[in-house]
């Protein structure tokens, strides 16, 4: 009988390079990958769309119930759905960076996406980024990473990132807003960042994309031989 795989949780803050390195392992294993973070944009990006006030709980929790966010594998990302709608480049936009927060800290809307990430990830096989993995959403995965890096260096991989997508901010306000959204992440009631306390915490300050992803690798390779 081949052997499921395991449920790896990938958390740290904003620009920590949870999605590009999450990309990559599970690429290496052959896993799913789960963008949680998108997850959560798309249904900011739906609300910023239909003019709800971001704090207004139960009109973003109805046009939650109404919409299905899917993802479809691409080259380079992978795509993001809202119903229909590709939505890959939209969630990305500054409007819906800086108001995620917002939607995400509403205890209903982090209630349903919870759910529907656990029965993505139920199978195994699963590599999963965002805030709370391994604390909130899979508190019983095999392999819990916190990545960090200092806010200079994560405005520096924003600023790159926006780049290559057309997208021109000053450096300044990215390690503004880094920090804003840090504070939003880690004060929210529901949920907040936090790391695990059985993750393994890697500073990837100075260690490039593929050094953080063969130590991630190396730990999954240990738990797959238990």
């Amino acid at each position: 009988m081949e052997k499921q795989g395991l449920q790896v949780a990938i958390d740290g803050p904003a620009s920590a390079g949870k999605s590009t390195v999450a990309k990559i392992v599970a690429q290496r294993f052959h896993y799913i990958y789960c963008d949680t973070g998108a997850m959560y944009r798309a249904i900011t990006w739906k609300v910023l769309q239909a003019g709800v006030a971001l704090d207004d709980e139960p009109a973003v929790k109805q046009l939650l119930d109404q919409i299905t966010i899917r993802f479809e594998p691409g080259t380079p990302v992978q795509k993001v759905f809202v119903d229909d709608t590709e939505v890959t480049l939209a969630i990305r936009q500054p409007d819906v960076t800086n108001s995620v927060s917002a939607v995400s800290a509403l205890p209903a809307i982090r209630q349903e996406l919870t759910e529907r990430q656990r029965q993505i990830a139920e199978a195994g096989g699963i590599v999963m980024d965002g805030r709370d993995i391994g604390s909130t959403v899979l508190p019983h995965a095999q392999v819990k990473i916190f990545l960090v890096a200092s806010v200079d260096e994560r405005a520096q991989r924003r600023l790159k990132d926006n780049a290559a997508k057309g997208i021109d901010t000053p450096l300044a306000t990215l390690k503004h807003e880094i920090e804003e959204r840090d504070r939003k992440d880690s004060t929210r009631k529901v949920s907040p960042l936090t790391q695990a306390a059985d993750a393994i915490r890697l500073d990837t300050t100075s260690m490039s994309i593929e050094q953080v992803a063969d130590k991630i690798a190396e730990t999954i390779k240990e738990k797959e031989s238990l």
